[in-house]
C-alpha cells in the first residue's frame, strides 16, 4: 500500500460547526457539519457538498475527518449533510433516490449559495449513493452547481446498480435491503437532538423494508428510469470528474459518461474497491484530494490551472499476477487517453470453437447447465476492503463452467474497454440466464477473473420489455462484459468461461435451464502503444484521522461450508466492527453483521439467504441497539421476503415489527 501522508498545516485555519440547521421548504431541518476557513464571512469561498444517508456523527465520520478539513483548508466550505430521516436530520426516509431526496438537494444547494460565507459557487462530491446524487442533482441543473466529482456511481439504475444487472436480480438486492433496514434504524445523537427519542420511534414506525419493492420491478420501467441520468445525456451541463475502480462493480460509469456526456468529462480509473482512492485497496492509492482540489480550483474558483486539458481518461492497467481475494496491492501501470473511445483501442474478433478461443471458428453444439453453487469465488458486488471480498482463484468455478481457452499468448496482450460476446444458442426453458467470465490463466493453471457479464435471456432484445425465452428455437444474443484494463503476461492464456448460474452474485432462475451453444465469437478491445506509466499521480494525503479509542476490537470471517447430509453449500460472511468511542464528543458506536447464503447444487429453489445486522450506540448511561433480521427464499412462482426489526433503549424493548411480502416472478 502507498503510505498516506497526514497534513495538518493548511493554507487556511478552520471553523468546524458540527450541527448547522438547513430548513427545507416543508419545514424539515437537515443537519449539516460545515468546515470552512476563518475569515470566510468577510472573504466568501465556494462550497463543496457531500449529501448522503450514512450518518456524519458516527457512520462516515472516520472518512469525513480525513477529507472535509483537507478541502476546507484549501479555501472551501466543505459541507457534509445527513439526508432527511437519517443521522441527525429530521423527517422520514422512504426509498433511495426519491424526488424528495432530489428536491432537498436543490434546496441545500440554494441555501449554501446564499450564505454570507459562500461565494455563490457550489460543487458536489460523493461516493456510491453520494456519487449517484451528484449526477442526479447536476441533471436537474440548479444554477449554483458548477461542477461535480462522482466516485463509484452509475448512470443507469437498472443496468449498473446493486439490484439488477443484465436483467438478472443480484444477490445484493436482498443484501442492500438488509443494510438499509439496519442503517436507517438508528436514532439521532441526543447531544444534538433533545427530541431524539420521539423522532427515533417515528423513524422505526415508518421504516421501509425495500428489498421486495426493488425486486418487484423486474424490467427497466419508470421506477428505474427515475434517477438514471442516461435518460438524457444532454441534461448535465457542468464539468464532471468520474472516478471508479476495477475491483468495484461500478466500473462502467466512467466509460459511459466519457462516451455519451456532452459537457466536460474526465475519467479516472484505478485498481480500487468501493472506496475513495486515497485510502482504497488494492494499491497503489493516489492523492485523490489533490486531484479534487485542482478540479475545484478550476471550476469553482476559476483559476486557470489547466485542469480542463488534463487527459480525458487516466486508467491503471492491471498486470498478470497470482490470484488473491484480498490483495493489498496490484501491479500495473497508468495509461492516459486523449479521448474515449480511445484511438489506441482496436476491436478484434476471436471466434469460438469447442474448447478453443481464437483461431478458426467451428460449430459448437455444446450444452451449458451448471451447478447452482457455481460462483462462490466471485466476491462482493462492492468490496470495501481486505476481508476476501474480491474475486479469488477461479479454477473451481472454471471447472464447473464451459470454457474456451486461447493458445498461450506469445507476446502477451493489453485490453482496455469492454469485450462483447455474441452467441447463437437454444434453450429448453422459457426462463434462463447466462454468465460470462473473462479470465487470465497462468501456466500453473491458476485463474484470475479480469471481468464478467451476465444476461437474463428474457431481456435479450430489451431491458424495458422482456419476452419469454424461445424454447428449442435458435436465437442470437449480444452480451457486453464490464469495462476492463488489463495486461496479460506472455505465456498466459485468455479464458472465456460460460455458466447458467452465478451464486450468490445473482439469484437463480426458478428452473435449471440447459442452453445449447451453436456458434459464437468474442470481440476484444485490444490496446496498443503503452509501455509504462504515462501519468504520475500525486501521493495520497489527508487531514488527521479522527480521535477515538477502541473499546472492543472487530473481527471478520468468510468461509464456504458444505453439509454432507443435505448436500447444501453455504457461503458464510461474518463482520464484527467492534466498538469505538469518539474522543471529541463521547459517542460510542459499533455494529455486527452475519450473512448466510445457502443453496443445493441440484435445486435452484433451495436458494435462501439470511442476514442479521446489529447496530449499537451509547454514551455514559444512555444506550440504544437495533437488530435487523432479513430472509429471502424461493418458490417457483414467487420470491418470499421476510424481515424483523427490533430496537432497545438500554435493556428495554421499544420496538418490534415483522415484515412479510411475496413478489411474483414475472421475469425471474
Amino acid at each position: 500500500m502507498t503510505a498516506l501522508t497526514t497534513v495538518s498545516d493548511f493554507p487556511h485555519r478552520l471553523i468546524d460547526d458540527p450541527d448547522v440547521g438547513i430548513v427545507m421548504p416543508d419545514g424539515i431541518r437537515l443537519s449539516a457539519r460545515i468546515w470552512r476557513p476563518e475569515g470566510s464571512d468577510a472573504q466568501p469561498v465556494p462550497a463543496v457538498l457531500e449529501y448522503i444517508p450514512y450518518r456524519k456523527r458516527d457512520g462516515t465520520l472516520p472518512r469525513d475527518e480525513l477529507m472535509h478539513p483537507y478541502v476546507a483548508g484549501h479555501g472551501y466550505a466543505s459541507v457534509r449533510v445527513d439526508m432527511r430521516g437519517n443521522g441527525d436530520s429530521e423527517g422520514l426516509m422512504t426509498d433511495e433516490y426519491t424526488q424528495q431526496e432530489m428536491d432537498d438537494a436543490l434546496a441545500v444547494i440554494a441555501w449554501l449559495a446564499e450564505q454570507p460565507w459562500c461565494s455563490g459557487a457550489v460543487g458536489m462530491m460523493g461516493k456510491s449513493w453520494g456519487g449517484f446524487n451528484c449526477l442526479q442533482t447536476a441533471f436537474l441543473r440548479p444554477p449554483a452547481l458548477k461542477a461535480v466529482i462522482s466516485v463509484c456511481s452509475t448512470t443507469d439504475r437498472f443496468a449498473d446498480d446493486v439490484h439488477f444487472k443484465g436483467g438478472c436480480m443480484l444477490g445484493e438486492n436482498p443484501g442492500w435491503g438488509a443494510v438499509m433496514l439496519s442503517f436507517s434504524s438508528r436514532p439521532a445523537d441526543p447531544a444534538l437532538r433533545p427530541d431524539w427519542r420521539a423522532d427515533w420511534l417515528r423513524r422505526l414506525e415508518a421504516e421501509p423494508y425495500l428489498a421486495p419493492r426493488w425486486a418487484s420491478h423486474q424490467s427497466r420501467d419508470a421506477y428505474w428510469r427515475h434517477g438514471s441520468v442516461c435518460e438524457d445525456w444532454a441534461a448535465i451541463q457542468v464539468p464532471v470528474l468520474s472516478v471508479g475502480g476495477w475491483a468495484d462493480n461500478y466500473m462502467n460509469t466512467v466509460g459511459h459518461l466519457m462516451g455519451k456526456q456532452q459537457s466536460v468529462v474526465q475519467g479516472l480509473m484505478g485498481p480500487w474497491v468501493h472506496q475513495y482512492p486515497h485510502t482504497a485497496v488494492p494499491g497503489p492509492q493516489i492523492g485523490f484530494l489533490q486531484v479534487a482540489i485542482r478540479w475545484w480550483d478550476r471550476w469553482l474558483k476559476g483559476i486557470e490551472n489547466g485542469a480542463e486539458t488534463d487527459p480525458a481518461y487516466r486508467a491503471y492497467m492491471l498486470h498478470s499476477e497470482p490470484p488473491s481475494a484480498a490483495p493489498a496491492f496490484r501491479k500495473g501501470h497508468w495509461v492516459t487517453e486523449t479521448a474515449w473511445p480511445s484511438p489506441r483501442v482496436t476491436p478484434e474478433v476471436w471466434p469460438l470453437a469447442p474448447g478453443r478461443l481464437g483461431g478458426q471458428g467451428a460449430p459448437l453444439e455444446m450444452a451449458v447447465n451448471t451447478p447452482q453453487h457455481l460462483g462462490l469465488h466471485t466476491g462482493e458486488y462492492f468490496p470495501m476492503g481486505l476481508n476476501a471480498e474480491m474475486p479469488g482463484d477461479q479454477r473451481e468455478d472454471d471447472a464447473m463452467s464451459v470454457c474456451f481457452d486461447s493458445a498461450p499468448l506469445a507476446g502477451g496482450m493489453d485490453l482496455l474497454g469492454r469485450a462483447v460476446l455474441r452467441l447463437r444458442l437454444t434453450s429448453d426453458k422459457p426462463f434462463a440466464q447466462i454468465f460470462a467470465r473473462l479470465c487470465d490463466v497462468a501456466p500453473d493453471g491458476s485463474s484470475v477473473r479480469i471481468c464478467h457479464g451476465m444476461l437474463n435471456l428474457r431481456h435479450r432484445d430489451s431491458m424495458e420489455n422482456p419476452t419469454p425465452v424461445p424454447v428449442g428455437t435458435p436465437f442470437d444474443i449480444e452480451l457486453a462484459l464490464d469495462e476492463m484494463g488489463y495486461r496479460l503476461a506472455p505465456g498466459h492464456r485468455l479464458r472465456l468461461a460460460l455458466s447458467t448460474t452465478y451464486w450468490p452474485f445473482a439469484w437463480p432462475s426458478a428452473e435449471a435451464a440447459t442452453l445449447t451453444l451453436q456458434e459464437g465469437s468474442l470481440e476484444l478491445p485490444r490496446h496498443s502503444g503503452s509501455t509504462g506509466d504515462e501519468w504520475t499521480p500525486p501521493a495520497p494525503e489527508a487531514a488527521p484521522a479522527w480521535r477515538h479509542r477502541v473499546l472492543r476490537k472487530g473481527a471478520a470471517a468468510r468461509r464456504i461450508e458444505r453439509n454432507l447430509i443435505s448436500g447444501e453449500v453455504s457461503l458464510v460472511i461474518e463482520e464484527d466492527g467492534g466498538d469505538a468511542e469518539n474522543l471529541d464528543h463521547g459517542l460510542v458506536s459499533g455494529d455486527t453483521m452475519r450473512e448466510v447464503w445457502t443453496i443445493r447444487p441440484d435445486d435452484p429453489l433451495s436458494a435462501r439467504v439470511t442476514i442479521t445486522y446489529e447496530q449499537r450506540l451509547s454514551r455514559g448511561n444512555w444506550s440504544v441497539r437495533t437488530l435487523a433480521e432479513t430472509n429471502l427464499t424461493s418458490e417457483s412462482g414467487h420470491l418470499a421476503f421476510t424481515a424483523r426489526l427490533q430496537a432497545w433503549e438500554g435493556e428495554t424493548p421499544v420496538f418490534d415489527r415483522d415484515f412479510r411480502e411475496f413478489v411474483k416472478r414475472d421475469h425471474l
